[in-house]
């Protein structure tokens, strides 16, 4: 495992690299683009001819996303780079997450069956914390409460939330039923945490 997780860093930084060497080749791409399209380079030359044919329509759909919130078509370049950049960091910061987890359950396991349930619960919880979060965003949102990426957390969290509001009273229209719920999932894993791991030792 400790083999696994070296070549599972080496992996992580290669990422790193190559999304840094695809992001300055980008950043070149996009400035040579956004310079034709501002007709700061002859229009009529071999670079823009060259832009319209390969680059132009890749960016096709971000022009119309663009387009469609008033923007400027000629500032497409620079927001398909935005978009590359937050792609690119939610690519590092799921591999990391992935290779955070790797490490976790090798060192749980090295702990036996207990080791691997006090991971469970971690994660659980960890879980149910982070779909709380989710929910309290969404209600200051209406709209989304009903979109299928927002939906899950709903369903995650009524099952401890509805009994909490019956003996936890509102103030005003402020429903504090999910920050409780969610100190209270933190005090319930770390109280497991510390049963499970006393009894490893």
């Amino acid at each position: 495992m400790p083999d696994s997780l070296a070549a599972l860093a080496v992996l992580s930084q290669a990422l790193r690299t190559a999304l840094l060497v695809g992001g300055v080749a980008l950043s070149a791409v996009a400035a040579l683009d956004w310079a034709v399209r501002t007709r700061r380079l002859n229009p009529f030359g071999g670079v823009a001819r060259f832009m319209r044919a390969r680059v132009d329509p890749r960016l096709a759909s971000i022009e119309r996303q663009v387009s469609r919130v008033g923007g400027q078509p000629a500032n497409t370049p620079w927001w398909g780079l935005l978009a590359y950049v937050v792609c690119a960091m939610l690519a590092i910061a799921l591999f990391d997450t992935l290779l955070g987890a790797a490490g976790t359950l090798a060192q749980a396991s090295s702990l036996g069956a207990l080791g691997l349930l006090s991971l469970a619960v971690d994660w659980v919880v960890g879980f149910l914390r982070f779909a709380l979060l989710v929910r309290v965003v969404a209600s200051f949102i209406p709209t989304l409460r009903y979109r299928r990426g927002v939906s899950w957390s709903f369903g995650a969290t009524e099952w401890m939330l509805r009994p909490l509001r019956a003996v936890i009273p509102t103030f005003g229209v402020m429903d504090i039923t999910p920050l409780v719920a969610y100190f209270a999932l933190g005090i319930v894993g770390w109280l497991v945490q510390t049963v499970l791991l006393a009894s490893v030792r």
